[in-house]
């Protein structure tokens, strides 16, 4: 599972003019699944997202979590996070989930979070999404619950 993480201000997605999801202080996520991954992904990703130290505390310093600071979080679909770009013109995306195993695992992990007393907003999984944010900071960072591969 890969997530794009941005530490936000605000951030919205629409769908065909219409608000889909909104947050304001929290972490703007936006999750791709892979066609090898499981709920142990899930499990790491949705640890990752709670637990992660990215917000200042009264130093200035990135020392406190999605929990301490009572922030939401906004869950977007973007298997494009697995595209291949290494060869040719377009876009290879083999190594994304079918819609049906990623959508499972989506909701897996808005549930995880959820029970982890996170706010969770998410974007409509499988549509044409506009996503809006003001990064804070800004941060931004990389998740990928699988070890990378030397080639």
């Amino acid at each position: 599972m890969r997530v794009v993480l941005q530490r936000v201000s605000s951030a919205n997605v629409t769908v065909e003019g219409r608000q889909s999801g909104r947050i304001d202080s929290g972490l703007l996520a936006l999750v791709g699944v892979g066609r090898d991954d499981d709920r142990s992904d899930v499990s790491y990703v949705a640890d990752k997202i709670r637990d992660l130290r990215l917000f200042n505390d009264a130093n200035g310093r990135m020392n406190r979590s999605l929990l301490d600071v009572g922030g939401a979080v906004l869950l977007v679909s973007q298997f494009t996070l697995y595209g291949d770009c290494r060869k040719g013109r377009r876009p290879s995306f083999e190594e994304a989930a079918g819609p049906t195993e990623a959508r499972a695992l989506y909701d897996e992990l808005t549930g995880m979070l959820r029970s982890n007393g996170l706010i969770v907003q998410t974007g409509e999984f499988r549509e044409m999404m506009r996503v809006e944010l003001v990064n804070d900071g800004p941060v931004t960072l990389f998740l990928d619950s699988r070890p990378a591969q030397k080639s």
